[in-house]
């Protein structure tokens, strides 16, 4: 089975990571906020605590599988592939990329391996990596290390946003900047042509749709049920489109999806950053979402399109219906401490990752709602992230389950 996820909480058996390379360190002041980055993480702190993250989960009994070794293991089957990615690789990256398509297609296919290929589209080309830098022209004149051709992507190490398991099939998506669109053409590629998944998932949801979905924004709450974030990175139009697509499909059991309104903030991004399930019948969430929150349910209607309408009931009532519980338990990070809850909800104290029910990985410096988690009986994996936590983006974020019990 190549993708199986019906649950938030069931025994966690195949993940999917990056762990943090090169392209971090391509990051400079300047490029912070294109790159949607709001500090510069230090490479060799972060790949340690990125180690550490994915010892935890083989610790746990967890197969960890790495995005950069599966986009490889897919190019490495035959050069024509290989040419196939570089040109839609150069295509997706803006038109500064696309204008200089044939130098840059020359330093890309002179990698080595498929491997060095995958790992230098990671970490961007800058102009004088060009075989035309000697030239004399303007931009050979004034280039300097910081002039990028094809930029770096250094939101790699958040794998959960690209695309997302839903039951056996994805939804592969239109990210909301252009910075991490590119990031969808590994995950499209493996999909599309890694022997363990080429023609064994269905797809919900494909980069060609002009409506932004981002993968933190979706929970399987259960085999019937999904959450979707309405959120600064997931458009309403998406979430229909989404439901209308997986409706369709009459081998996958998902019949309801639940439309998750959240205030679109950069500090909110998605959902997932404010709301995540941690046991099968608790939840940790962010305190502030609580005032503005609206509910909306989406069923199949005629010829599986979507029927929406409002939900009155309270989110706990909500919740506990879709998980199959008599009732919830939401613990607010934070412990309702309105300056710990936006302190380390910033740092993802919300995004905790469940690797089975009742036992979840957490950043170790979210002390207040890890000691919260711990009083209600919830196993805490702690995880250092002084580092990886600059990001913004937790456990969750930076991991997309492949295979759930």
């Amino acid at each position: 089975m190549s993708i199986h996820v019906r649950s938030e909480v069931r025994p966690l058996k195949k993940v999917l990571l990056q762990r943090p390379g090169s392209e971090l360190e391509q990051l400079v002041p300047n490029s912070l906020q294109q790159l949607l980055f709001d500090d510069i993480p230090y490479l060799l702190g972060a790949q340690s605590e990125h180690d550490a993250f994915a010892r935890t989960l083989r610790e746990n009994g967890v197969e960890v599988v790495y995005l950069s070794e599966l986009a490889a293991q897919t190019l490495a089957q035959s050069a024509a592939l290989q040419e196939q990615f570089v040109a839609d690789f150069i295509h997706r990256s803006g038109p500064v990329a696309d204008s200089y398509r044939e130098p840059l297609t020359e330093v890309l296919l002179a990698s080595r391996d498929a491997a060095e290929l995958v790992n230098k589209t990671m970490s961007g080309v800058c102009f004088d990596e060009l075989p035309i830098h000697g030239a004399a022209s303007l931009a050979a004149l004034r280039s300097d290390r910081t002039h990028f051709v094809l930029d770096p992507i250094p939101n790699l190490y958040f794998t959960r946003d690209p695309f997302a398991s839903i039951g056996h099939g994805v939804s592969l998506h239109h990210m909301y900047s252009d910075t991490r669109n590119r990031e969808t053409i590994y995950s499209d590629y493996i999909l599309h042509h890694h022997p363990d998944y080429a023609g064994k998932v269905p797809f919900y949801y494909k980069p060609e749709e002009p409506f932004s979905l981002e993968g933190g924004d979706i929970l399987n709450l259960s085999a019937e049920t999904i959450a979707v974030g309405i959120s600064q990175r997931t458009m309403p139009e998406a979430v229909e489109r989404l439901a209308r697509n997986i409706f369709r499909d009459e081998a996958a059991q998902i019949r309801r999806v639940l439309a998750f309104d959240i205030p679109s903030r950069r500090a909110f991004m998605h959902l997932d950053t404010v709301l995540t399930q941690i046991d099968t019948d608790k939840f940790l969430i962010h305190p502030t979402i609580l005032e503005s929150l609206q509910i909306f349910e989406l069923t199949p209607g005629v010829h599986g399109s979507p029927r929406a309408r409002r939900l009155d009931a309270p989110i706990e009532k909500v919740l506990a219906d879709a998980v199959g519980a008599e009732q919830v338990t939401l613990l607010r990070c934070g412990g309702g401490d309105q300056i710990a809850a936006q302190r380390e909800q910033w740092n993802d104290g919300s995004n905790a990752l469940c690797i089975r029910p009742g036992t979840v990985i957490a950043y170790d410096r979210n002390y207040v709602t890890n000691a919260l988690m711990e009083a209600e009986g919830i196993t805490v994996l702690k995880i250092p992230s002084g580092e990886l936590s600059r990001g913004r983006g937790g456990p969750r974020c930076m991991s997309m389950p492949l295979i759930r019990e």
